[in-house]
């Protein structure tokens, strides 16, 4: 096999996975994309509006932006282009692969769409209404579309034709024994996701075939889906702990506990997801059911969190969101897309802009003094 030399895109990525990217000469710095940032910071403090909060906000915004990118490219072909979520014709081959997961795909995934669309509307608009910049990652639209019938051929902030796919995430939520707030790591539902790159869409119309390659990329979709909202399930309720005014703590409690609805969501209908062997390049879909897996580590239709440990082992198990801790949890997120493989393909600016915003989220303190 001919060896290539990894592009400079991506060795950037694996710089900043190994330990964050190195701000340097060259690049677009974030005020030019969140305008006069730390004009509006200092600002906000006069006004009201702590400078943790307009850079927890400032986070979310572009966090909603890249998710909205990733699902706007799931409903052009699988979900239900309408005058809600213009853009895309469908893809009927892929629709009825995603179907096999529930017949209701296009519809959740329409739905889905239209939420992040609106969380991060919502939430640049209420910056605005306090003076602050809103966020505006357009300048990196610059990846490629699916050249599938159905696809819109724009540019794109997000990659979902070379995943790279954790899906620990299926047994933390089955455990009663750990958690990775304690430092705990879990094994994969599906090893093969997170040992390659792999599409979540048809890249092309060669893709729409033979059938068990189809479905293979569907039910990539079906665990991709349940990875991105289990992201946000977690980043609200960890990063709420930093916000200082009551305001904008009710806006992190009230967005995140839709991002754990959508994740009940697709978490049930990963479980759906035929085992099967890709022809194309051997990737195995397990039954989840069955030995080697199989128990309650693994069982499809355990659906809610089981209890586990909580603070303290001290205390009794509980139900709970997990991790939900608050110490790195805006960079963690970001490091976790990024080995997702979601970003792969963009240009060392990107990773500068997302990874200045992360930093400066984590670094919000509560003011415990504010009413």
């Amino acid at each position: 096999m001919k060896m290539t030399r990894p592009s400079k895109t991506e060795r950037s990525r694996r710089d900043f996975l190994l330990e964050g990217f190195a701000l340097g000469a060259g690049t677009i710095g974030t005020a030019r994309l969140v305008r006069g940032a730390s004009t509006a910071f200092a600002a906000e403090e006069r006004r009201g509006l702590a400078r943790g909060d307009v850079a927890i906000l400032s986070f979310l915004a572009a966090a909603e932006i890249l998710e909205t990118d990733a699902w706007q490219q799931y409903n052009e072909l699988g979900g239900i282009p309408d005058k809600e979520i213009p853009g895309g014709r469908g893809n009927a081959e892929y629709t009825k692969a995603l179907q096999v997961l529930d017949s209701d795909m296009p519809q959740y995934i329409h739905d889905n769409t239209e939420d992040e669309l609106t969380h991060f509307s919502f939430i640049n608009a209420y910056l605005a209404s306090h003076g602050a910049e809103t966020v505006n990652l357009d300048h990196f639209r610059t990846l490629p579309s699916s050249k599938a019938t159905g696809a819109l051929q724009i540019g794109r902030l997000t990659n979902l034709m070379q995943l790279t796919i954790d899906t620990s995430w299926w047994t933390r939520y089955r455990s009663r024994t750990k958690n990775s707030d304690f430092g705990d790591s879990f094994p994969q539902a599906v090893p093969g996701l997170s040992q390659g790159m792999f599409p979540a869409i048809p890249r092309n119309d060669q893709d729409l075939h033979p059938p068990a390659h189809l479905q293979a990329i569907a039910n990539t979709a079906g665990f991709h889906f349940a990875f991105i909202e289990q992201g946000g399930t977690s980043l609200y309720p960890s990063l709420a702990q930093r916000v200082t005014h009551r305001e904008v703590l009710r806006i992190l409690l009230s967005i995140g506990p839709t991002e754990t609805m959508h994740f009940q969501t697709w978490q049930d209908k990963a479980g759906n997801a035929p085992p099967l062997t890709d022809p194309t390049n051997g990737l195995v879909f397990p039954d989840l059911n069955a030995p080697p897996f199989g128990g309650e580590d693994f069982q499809t239709n355990l659906i809610m969190p089981e209890p586990t440990i909580f603070l303290n082992r001290r205390f009794p198990v509980c139900s709970i969101i997990r991790p939900t801790a608050t110490k790195g949890a805006a960079i963690g997120a970001l490091r976790a897309l990024t080995a997702n493989g979601l970003f792969r393909g963009q240009s060392n600016a990107f990773f500068d802009t997302l990874t200045e915003l992360a930093h400066a989220a984590d670094a919000a303190r509560r003011d415990l003094d504010d009413d």
